[in-house]
């Protein structure tokens, strides 16, 4: 079973900006927590979320170009 999206570039740009921090968080959390459990937990959980994350990037990328990876809110 699967799902697929039908994004426009500005949605993709909102999924990667929201999946990108919340790996960052995530491995915040791996580099400097003392909980192991918590640490392991959330490694686990990293490593399906960077796979992820990947696939979504490429796609992204394939179908927007690079821009789809700049999330800067200054006026161009």
């Amino acid at each position: 079973m699967s799902l697929v999206l039908r994004l426009s570039e500005s949605e993709a740009k909102i999924l990667l900006e929201s999946l990108i921090t919340r790996e960052r968080q995530m491995a915040e959390v791996c580099e400097t927590s003392d909980d192991e459990d918590l640490v392991a937990e959330t490694g686990n959980d990293l490593i399906e979320l960077r796979l992820f994350l990947n696939s979504v990037r490429d796609q992204a990328v394939r179908q927007f170009g690079e821009r789809v990876l700049n999330f800067s809110r200054e006026p161009l």
